[in-house]
């Protein structure tokens, strides 16, 4: 292959209006000397995602978190991430190739959660959240860089960060983070206040630069559920679970500087 092809990566989920789009998409592509390819490659300038925010979210797990900066084309349900309609293609193939867009920086969040006999690294673009398994209520200690905060009883808690604050965070009564703000938020699920547990009953936003340490009470560490944008792991015998801004970064095209409070209203309101 010439070192002239300029190839792009098309990443589609498999429904009927995702491989219809695909199809519009590769053909708009080819008018300005654009190669797209379905198998990924890391030679690529750019990765276009065709779904909805599920699977925006897989393809940036599936290929490991690449620097190659990614697009979304909706064809989901919500697609916050997704901000290109299929019925616009055409402009927003033609605004690429004149570069008539900005490069956003998405900040992600790092899991280390360890065991009595190992640690292990979870990467996160929305959120990291701890909760029991089976619905059981847990029973967590909660530092702020080796500061006590709380002794928090519940369902769980979402870590999130600023792209995930409008996902699962928001739902549960998080509130929303501009993207360029560099930090994460802890937020109850459900939380109990007793004389044995105090936890905070609202969302509390942490400066990134700083460490969060949750510490599962030991008689209850088998019933810990650790969910990374939606996939589950379980570990047994959890001691701590320390979570931090990562220094791993994707990147997202965006056209608009005004994208993002327009999706806002859009999608919630």
């Amino acid at each position: 292959m010439s070192n002239d092809v300029r190839l792009i990566n098309i990443i589609s989920n498999r429904n009927y209006e995702s491989r219809k789009t695909k199809k519009k998409l590769m053909d708009e592509l080819q008018k300005y000397g654009l190669l797209g390819t379905e198998d990924y490659n890391r030679n690529a300038e750019l990765n276009i995602c065709i779904g909805g925010d599920g699977a925006f979210l897989r393809a940036i797990h599936r290929n490991k978190f690449p620097t190659i900066p990614f697009v979304g084309i909706n064809t989901g349900h919500l697609g916050f991430f997704q901000e290109i309609a299929p019925d616009n293609i055409s402009d927003f193939v033609k605004r690429y190739v004149n570069k008539e867009y900005d490069i956003e920086e998405i900040t992600l969040l790092d899991a280390e959660v360890c065991t009595k006999k190992k640690c292990f690294t979870l990467t996160a673009i929305n959120e990291i959240v701890i909760k029991g398994i089976k619905s059981k209520v847990i029973h967590l200690t909660m530092y702020i860089d080796n500061n006590h905060l709380q002794k928090f009883s519940g369902d769980g808690v979402i870590i999130s960060t600023p792209a995930g604050s409008t996902a699962y965070n928001f739902s549960s009564g998080g509130s929303i983070v501009y993207p360029s703000i560099k930090c994460l938020q802890i937020t109850p699920l459900s939380p109990i206040s007793s004389k044995a547990f105090r936890s905070l009953p609202t969302s509390a936003i942490i400066p990134g630069d700083l460490i969060i340490s949750v510490k599962p009470e030991f008689r209850y560490e088998n019933s810990i559920l650790i969910v990374n944008d939606g996939m589950e792991f379980r570990y047994d015998d959890i001691v701590d679970i320390s979570l931090k801004m990562s220094d791993k970064k994707v990147y997202k095209l965006n056209f608009s500087k005004d994208s993002y409070w327009e999706n806002l209203k859009n999608k919630f309101l």
